[in-house]
């Protein structure tokens, strides 16, 4: 006895079923969206389908990779959008293409077939979070559409299956989006204190500056970074073979001079000539003695001492060690490690308006975690050009308790006074789009 051939129903319910099945055995969402767009066409005979979710187009038909910025996804989250707007979107339906503009009609005549179907995707409350775009050129009878109802509640069942948290919606509630922005409006006329953050170094408060005393090379620097010195300690020295050989001329040339007037003095009694050229050779004299002593000065200055006890400031020995310097070149400071301030260089771009007392954290790239206070007590008028070339301007701070060590470098954060979250968060936006348009 045969078994009856299945007719035209038997087939449609046998591949209902198995679009059901595949969707169900879905791992991922990833898999459930393939299934979506792709295996309903041998029943329901679209020429493409798109899912959508939170406005957003997932997977398309016959395409592994959405393009964000592909004409028919620009076209099918635009037509979306305007059906949201118009809630067309509750309930599955036919698109009218009348509800749409004119650009939206133009793309769906070029890039969609005739016909269009809007099958949505609800949670357990009812909310739509998504749906399906098909498209084909004949509509879609009252039969597939009861078939597409069923199969969109499966849809979306095996879609919160796998994503159990709830969707972003494709609409709020007007009352939920008026009070939302009510909220942000409130949040951005909170006051909040300013604050701005810049580069600073600690540097020596009231140091003594170490200058070259003459123009020469350096032969030898005696003292190390920071090293603890004593008034009149040896600093450094420069080098003396010229200076030593000038002052040994100038020391013969005034003895030749002392001598040449010791005779001159002598023949004066019986020669009126020598008693005429006694006050010349005198001042010639004075003048050589004036050079003699000008050497054993320079002489003298090629050693550089220490007019105070402190500490020595500066970077490296090495770096002036052989140089040529020229007089008044600054070569370190002598300062005291109990007195420090903090230098901050502001940039001109992240400048507010600060007055003098405002507080300041220090927060040294050494020690990241401890927080280190002052108070600002100068800042400059004027922005100078930084040793990264960035316009900046200067501002020197006094530290409330004891201060780090010296030429310790971090970061300070500076705090003005209060104003509108808006203008805190709006503040470098505005000023950027000022200079760009010129107003």
């Amino acid at each position: 006895m045969s078994a009856a051939l299945p007719g035209a129903a038997e087939r449609v319910f046998a591949l209902f079923l198995g679009l059901e099945k595949q969707a169900r055995q879905a791992a991922s969402t990833e898999q459930l969206a393939f299934c979506m767009v792709n295996d309903g066409q041998s029943l329901f005979g679209f020429r493409h389908a798109a899912l959508l979710i939170a406005g957003k187009v997932q997977a398309l038909t016959g395409i592994s990779l959405v393009e964000p910025n592909a004409p028919f996804v620009a076209f099918v989250e635009r037509a979306a959008g305007q059906l949201l707007g118009q809630g067309q979107l509750d309930e599955p339906r036919a698109v009218d293409a009348t509800l749409l503009d004119e650009q939206s009609r133009a793309d769906w005549q070029a890039l969609s077939a005739a016909r269009a179907f809007w099958l949505p995707l609800k949670d357990r409350g009812g909310e739509v979070f998504g749906g399906l775009w098909l498209a084909r050129d004949q509509a879609f009878n009252d039969a597939e559409q009861a078939l597409l109802a069923q199969l969109g509640d499966m849809y979306a069942h095996a879609w919160l299956a796998l994503q159990p948290r709830k969707p972003w919606r494709l609409r709020w509630p007007k009352k939920k989006l008026l009070a939302i922005a009510s909220g942000l409006c409130l949040l951005l006329l909170l006051p909040v204190r300013q604050s701005v953050l810049a580069p600073a170094e600690v540097v020596p408060l009231g140091g003594r500056v170490v200058a070259a005393p003459l123009e020469g090379v350096i032969a030898e620097f005696l003292v190390k970074p920071n090293q603890s010195v004593a008034a009149g300690d040896l600093l450094v020295r420069f080098d003396a073979t010229s200076l030593k050989a000038q002052a040994d001329v100038a020391e013969r040339a005034l003895g030749v001079a002392e001598a040449e007037l010791k005779a001159n003095s002598q023949r004066a009694f019986a020669d009126a000539e020598s008693s005429a050229r006694i006050d010349l050779l005198a001042a010639r004299v004075e003048q050589k003695r004036a050079e003699r002593d000008y050497a054993r000065q320079l002489l003298a200055r090629s050693e550089v001492r220490a007019e105070r006890a402190g500490i020595a400031v500066f970077a490296d020995a090495e770096r002036w060690t052989g140089k040529p310097v020229q007089t008044g070149e600054r070569l370190m400071q002598i300062a005291d490690p109990a007195q420090a301030e903090l230098r901050i260089e502001l940039p001109v771009g992240d400048a507010i308006a600060l007055q003098p007392g405002a507080e300041v954290a220090l927060f040294l790239d050494s020690d990241p975690l401890d927080r280190h206070s002052a108070r600002l007590e100068r800042a400059a008028y004027e922005a100078q050009a930084t040793a990264a070339g960035q316009l900046a301007y200067r501002l020197d701070a006094a530290f409330a308790e004891a201060p780090p060590r010296i030429g310790l470098r971090g970061t300070a954060k500076l705090f003005g006074e209060r104003a509108p979250l808006a203008y805190y968060l709006l503040r470098r936006p505005l000023a950027a789009l000022r200079q760009g348009l010129g107003f």
